[in-house]
């Protein structure tokens, strides 16, 4: 029994966010953070708009999810495995380490930086990857 009070923990705190992001909107709701590298360059972050992304994708608003951030949205299939691959670990070693790989790795890097990278030097207005 103690080995599900952490998984069941993270459930509820994952179910308890979610409900918070459905219930309120991040562009409209104060309480929720705004990027601080974005304040401080003018620059768009990785994960700007993430909140406003998920707040959509709760509401099944796909297109405006992808407006606020396109990776998240293209890489939650990605997450959703990792997180299988996380819960197969000790079943499936083999799987682990190759998802685990540096290659892997290095290569999430790199598409995160060109996300970077292109979403602040495309204009929002240009090409809708905000």
């Amino acid at each position: 029994m103690m080995r599900w009070r952490k998984p069941i923990l993270w459930i509820l705190v994952g179910v308890a966010a979610l409900a918070v992001y459905f219930l309120f909107d991040p562009a409209t709701a104060n309480f929720f953070p705004g990027c601080v590298f974005l304040k401080l360059t003018g620059l768009k972050c990785p994960g700007c708009g993430s909140q406003r992304a998920v707040h959509s994708l709760l509401h099944l608003d796909f297109a405006a999810a992808f407006r606020y951030n396109a990776l998240l949205v293209v890489s939650l299939p990605v997450v959703f495995f990792l997180l299988v691959v996380e819960m197969l670990r000790t079943r499936c070693p083999r799987l682990y380490s190759r998802v685990h790989s540096q290659a892997v790795i290095w290569t999430i890097v790199a598409i995160v930086l060109v996300w970077w990278v292109l979403r602040n030097f495309f204009n929002s207005s240009s090409v809708g990857l905000v």
